[in-house]
């Protein structure tokens, strides 16, 4: 036989569809990947199996360190479209021309929670986009709110080493709701506005596709002729502004914390594409010494009435990444990432991340080489004299590294105007460590905020302070924060106090008492004059005037048994589908649903795999057989009243309606009209009013919550 019969014999055969051989990572072929080697079958391994070494060292080294902040993250792939010129603001080619597309990749992520933690829980979600331009990489690393808890960087440590788990026991994971945190931010007042907003509902998104983002800190365009404006950066969804209550986001927290991720992924892959429209308010440099606010205070908004917003792109995300690791984990964002005609400004958060970003991927990634992995390599050529380093790709060819040289005819050479200039600011003063007076209101914009919620939006504020504060061992620190609740708003103050079992002072004793504290613990920025913005609205600031006028992406359970009237599920599917949602069917098991008119109905979800804090509402159709069975399920009972509980829609048709009513989300003796009167209710005993009550069903959808319903309290759900 000849070494080719014989090598053409002994090939090991193609897996299923021809799959190419595994190889080492020199690309050596393996013949056999599913045992060491050893000296004889029941001997030792052998020490020179390279295949096992390579394979093993590789996995012992798999695991980068987690991001300090934001380890928790999900990402996805999409383009940057601009629809309103910025020609006269600034020289940034990727934001100048109308109908421009620019290739992006986004990350959302929650800051203080480890890798393995929970979507939901109560925190800051990051949104930061990178941006391929063609003039290199632009990366706006900004979060879901607007401001922040410090004004200057050098505090940036202590934020996060007091909302972290504990240094003694490594407890909670991802939760504010402990000692060293509400110890922190009472003895730091100009965390007060940022506080707000973490007990708003903007803390706990119903999606990632319904969540807003902020550049947070002030940057500078730069226009042709060398002049500035400050500038603020704004993401707004297409599909509104939308949470989840905090009892659902518990829940949801124990059922499937990956709910966010699994959300974003499932939309992109169905061809629902999370959109947001870019906005942009500017101020010219030289003219914000007129507002209230200090445009360099990361701690302040910029209240629209004052400073109007102007759309002027959007953004799509289209394209789920192909590797979690290698795009979504590997990813580096630092906001030193600018490109010609964006700058930077004094504030003093921003001066610090410039810093910490860029110090932080050096130590994730293991080194300065980080930019050469896919997902963060720019568009367009990357030329400098930089070399080698721990893990380099690019292959230079010739001699030279440096400049000025003549032996590579001077290449590369320096882009003068067409580069990166800085902007030629005046800059002098003594060098002091000490901050502007008009970063001294720390409660101006609190009350602002707290003046501009809606009503329900103020409960569940009081509500997030009281479950806060509750978990706080300390009652010193308790104390204290109710008398810094007392500069914002005194009736807030009470009704935390009163659920916390403690009293009220006015705000005058408060303030001396804080003082004192302050002063014994070494706080060296006390509050200083505050600003007046009595008579300024800003409706921008409250959840409640978001979009409301679509179904699209929701999610609605209907719930079924033997029986069902097929018709009225057919009825409600159609309207529901038609405007853009998902309709899962929920039943009993996984079994085939028989219909009243013979046919089957194949269930997405069975009672012991669903929840009602997985979908955006509730159906209940007609079908007497159907009905009685649920009402012998209690999942099915619990399902209803824990929808009802968490302010959702529900509709019943025929006989669906007798389920809500044994749920006991109508209180005892109450009749089917006490039920349909219930806001976010609908339904109807006709059968053949199914098309009118899909019709009320898609608008109850459409307004997301009904936290006008009275009786939520006394559901056992």
């Amino acid at each position: 036989m000849s070494t080719d019969d014989r090598n053409e014999k002994d090939e090991a055969p193609r897996g299923p569809g021809n799959c190419p051989d595994l190889t080492t990572n020199q690309g050596v072929a393996v013949g056999d990947d599913n045992n060491s080697l050893r000296g004889g079958p029941r001997g030792p391994t052998l020490l020179e199996d390279f295949i096992l070494r390579e394979k093993i060292t590789h996995f012992d080294h798999e695991r980068i360190p987690e991001r300090v902040v934001h380890a928790r993250g999900e990402g996805a792939h999409g383009y940057f479209e601009v629809t309103q010129s910025l020609k006269k603001f600034t020289t940034a080619k990727f934001l100048r021309k109308v109908g421009q597309k620019t290739k992006v990749f986004v990350r959302f992520s929650t800051v203080a929670g480890s890798r393995g933690s929970t979507d939901l829980a109560r925190d800051v979600r990051g949104f930061a986009v990178k941006f391929y331009t063609e003039d290199g990489i632009f990366d706006l690393v900004g979060n879901n709110i607007p401001v922040f808890f410090i004004q200057d960087a050098i505090k940036f440590p202590d934020i996060i080493h007091a909302v972290k788990p504990e240094q003694h026991n490594e407890i909670p994971q991802a939760a504010s709701a402990h000692d060293t945190f509400w110890d922190f931010v009472s003895l730091t007042p100009e965390s007060t506005h940022m506080l707000m907003w973490v007990m708003s509902d903007r803390a706990i998104p119903r999606s990632l596709r319904m969540i807003e983002g902020f550049g947070v800190n002030t940057f500078r365009l730069i226009d042709e002729d060398g002049k500035a404006h400050f500038v603020k950066f704004h993401w707004k969804p297409k599909l509104g502004l939308h949470s989840v209550v905090w009892d659902e986001a518990q829940k949801i927290s124990g059922k499937n914390p990956d709910y966010h991720r699994l959300d974003l992924w499932q939309a992109i892959e169905r061809g629902q594409y999370p959109e947001w429209d870019f906005a942009i308010q500017t101020i010219p440099e030289g003219e914000e010494g007129q507002f209230p606010f200090d445009v360099l205070d990361p701690t302040k908004v910029w209240p629209e009435q004052l400073v109007p917003l102007q759309k002027v792109g959007r953004l799509v995300l289209d394209r789920n990444p192909d590797n979690f690791f290698a795009e979504t984990e590997q990813v580096a964002f630092c906001p030193s990432h600018l490109v010609p005609g964006i700058d930077f400004s004094e504030d003093p958060l921003l001066q610090g991340r410039l810093f910490s970003y860029l110090d932080t991927q050096l130590s994730r990634l293991g080194s300065p080489n980080f930019h050469e992995l896919p997902i963060n390599r720019p568009e367009n050529a990357i030329v400098n004299n930089q070399r080698e380093g721990h893990m380099r790709h690019m292959i230079n060819k010739g001699p030279v590294a440096y400049s000025p040289n003549s032996l590579a005819k001077g290449c590369p050479f320096h882009a003068g105007a067409r580069g990166f200039n800085t902007f030629p600011e005046k800059v002098e003063g003594k060098k002091v460590r000490e901050r502007s007076p008009r970063f001294g209101d720390h409660f101006g914009q609190a009350e602002l905020f707290w003046r501009n919620q809606s009503d329900a939006e103020k409960q569940h504020i009081v509500d997030a302070f009281s479950f806060e504060l509750s978990m706080v061992d300390t009652v010193a620190i308790r104390k204290r924060m109710i008398d810094l609740l007392t500069q914002v708003d005194v009736q807030l103050a009470e009704r935390v106090a009163k659920n916390l079992g403690l009293t009220v002072d006015d705000p005058a004793s408060a303030m001396k008492r804080l003082k004192a504290e302050w002063a014994k613990y070494g706080v060296t920025s006390p509050p200083g004059l505050r600003q007046d913005y009595a008579n300024i609205k800003a409706p921008e600031l409250s959840m409640a005037h978001t979009v409301k006028d679509t179904i699209q992406t929701r999610q609605i359970a209907v719930l079924v048994a033997d029986g069902v009237d097929g018709a009225q599920v057919d009825a409600i599917k159609a309207a529901l589908t038609a405007g853009g949602a998902l309709v899962e069917v929920v039943a009993p098991s996984m079994a085939p649903v028989k219909r009243s008119d013979g046919k089957q109905l194949a269930p997405q979800k069975s009672l012991k795999t669903a929840a009602s804090v997985f979908y955006d509402a509730v159906y209940v159709p007609g079908g007497a057989d159907s009905a009685a069975a649920l009402k012998k399920e209690g999942l099915a009972l619990h399902f209803v009243a824990e929808a009802f509980a968490h302010y959702k829609p529900l509709a019943a048709t025929g006989e669906g309606l007798d389920l809500l009513l044994a749920s006991g989300i109508v209180p005892p003796g109450g009749t089917e009209n006490d039920l349909l009167k219930e806001p976010g209710v609908v339904g109807s005993r006709k059968p053949a009013d199914a098309q009118q009550v899909a019709q009320q069903f898609v608008k109850a959808i459409a307004a997301h919550r009904f936290f006008d319903r009275k009786s939520v309290e006394r559901v056992p759900a």
